[in-house]
């Protein structure tokens, strides 16, 4: 009677899938809107202030100065004059980090005119 039992056992569990190995079922992971990253980027990973506490309005000025030609030396001038911290590694994370997330077609243009940078001494 047991090794009858048994025997039904075996073969349910060996007719049905889901009791032998779990589904396989993949997990969506969906990205954040651009201005969710780049703001907990800002403002959680690293604390920035920014005039008039506006984050994504800054950024867009970035874009804004990026796409109107204007050289990385310049846009990094205006964010170390505007944002604290205001060290050259704090400035260069808000600028490419705003580019990158929030306007990326002015990637290229923003790396050209970052190819002969060089930081104004202390």
């Amino acid at each position: 009677m047991i090794h009858r039992l048994l025997s039904v056992v075996i073969l349910t569990a060996a007719s049905s899938p889901s009791i032998i190995a779990p589904p396989l079922i993949t997990r969506a992971h969906a990205a954040p809107a651009p201005e969710i990253e780049y703001t907990y980027d800002v403002t959680v990973r690293r604390h920035y202030n920014f005039p008039n506490n506006d984050a994504i309005g800054y950024a867009r000025q970035i874009c804004d100065k990026v796409s109107a030609g204007e050289g990385y030396s310049q846009i990094m001038g205006d964010v170390k004059r505007d944002v604290s911290p205001n060290d050259e590694f704090a400035a260069n994370y808000l600028v490419s980090n705003a580019v990158n997330i929030l306007c990326p077609e002015g990637l290229w243009q923003l790396r050209n005119s970052a190819a002969n940078y060089q930081p104004p001494p202390p």
